[in-house]
């Protein structure tokens, strides 16, 4: 196993949990004081504490945290912000369905991140240091979640343009 392609590939993964938590922080702005508030609160702690254990992993295997992909993270974040503020300037049910998506793709990634930790674990045994079948189920229970809530912000953003 190359030490550097587990290190960018794990970075990349943290890096993408930046994204996932600033974006659910805005949601938890823009809809203060209703459900999708507590919703977007419940779903960052959650990817928060999923970070968390990536960066223990990342700890136990030696691998140090990449600014430069953090930085690049946090651009992403302020690009996908105005990109959202663009396609939906009222702060409407466009812009959740997209947020949404975007969180739902990095959960999607996590889950493909664990289930490819599961597969190389079977050669590498030093990956063998978590426990991803909890990690699997946490990330598709995440999922589920967010599907919920995600067609219920596509059924009201696409609801207007039938009116």
């Amino acid at each position: 196993m190359s030490d550097e392609h587990i290190a960018t590939y794990l970075n990349d993964h943290v890096a993408g949990s930046v994204v996932a938590l600033e974006l659910l922080e805005l949601l938890e702005a823009a809809h203060a004081g209703t459900p999708l508030e507590r919703f977007a609160a419940e779903l960052r702690a959650d990817v928060a504490a999923d970070r968390q254990v990536l960066e223990e992993f990342m700890g136990q295997l030696n691998i140090a945290r990449s600014r430069t992909r953090q930085a690049t993270a946090w651009l992403t974040e302020k690009f996908t912000e105005l990109k959202l503020r663009v396609d939906d300037p009222a702060g409407g049910a466009l812009r959740l369905l997209e947020a949404l998506e975007a969180v739902a793709i990095g959960i999607d990634g996590k889950r493909a991140l664990w289930h490819a930790l599961v597969a190389a674990s079977e050669e590498a045994p030093r990956l063998r240091i978590v426990d991803y079948g909890r990690l699997i189920k946490r990330a598709e229970d995440q999922r589920v979640r967010v599907e919920e809530v995600r067609l219920l912000a596509a059924k009201a953003a696409f609801r207007a343009a039938q009116e």
